[in-house]
């Protein structure tokens, strides 16, 4: 009897400090993002997206709506000669943000959190490029010339308004307001 009342003291013991280590994990990353002055982002270092990205309320926000990709070929006779493969389509669709932003004196290093809708490519037997727009996405973000990793979701759905789009995106972009 007295061993089990050990184990359960021990045991609980055990339980509290994993607890009170926890706690202060998170109590730190929650001072790191009530007192943050830029963009922050978290996440695995391996990772090639963030798990979540702080944004200070003395930051202007940007949102693009659901961007789709550029035609190539106003006479190809099918999908990709028209607007190409998810990663063609992808590619074209960041290169119109990359532009957009310039524009405005932004870069892509601004963009925040992407959400991504991809639609099954008949010609790998209605199987969703991923491996397409992952590809796309590591030539814009996680770079030597742009290190920032957005959060992103990548969401599989039926359709698009143009069954010749494979992918189609929106963005978020934080930027200080003195830019």
């Amino acid at each position: 009897m007295k061993k089990k009342a050990k184990n359960l003291v021990a045991s609980s013991l055990v339980i509290a400090s994993l607890m009170i280590g926890a706690t202060v994990g998170a109590s730190s990353e929650k001072l790191e993002v009530w007192k943050a002055k830029t963009v922050t982002f978290f996440g695995s270092p391996t990772s090639t997206i963030s798990s979540s990205v702080a944004v200070p309320h003395n930051y202007n926000t940007l949102y693009f709506s659901g961007t789709v990709p550029s035609l190539k070929n106003t006479n190809g006779k099918t999908i990709y000669e028209r607007y190409g493969n998810t990663e063609t389509q992808a590619l074209s669709i960041l290169e119109k943000f990359k532009i957009d932003l310039e524009s405005k004196g932004l870069s892509m290093s601004d963009i925040t959190y992407l959400r991504v809708y991809v639609v099954p490519d008949p010609a790998l037997d209605g199987k969703i490029d991923f491996d397409g727009w992952f590809k796309a996405y590591s030539k814009y973000f996680n770079t030597k010339e742009n290190p920032v990793k957005t959060a992103r979701s990548t969401v599989g759905v039926e359709g698009l308004v143009n069954s010749d789009w494979l992918i189609e995106i929106e963005a978020e972009v934080a930027f200080k307001g003195e830019k």
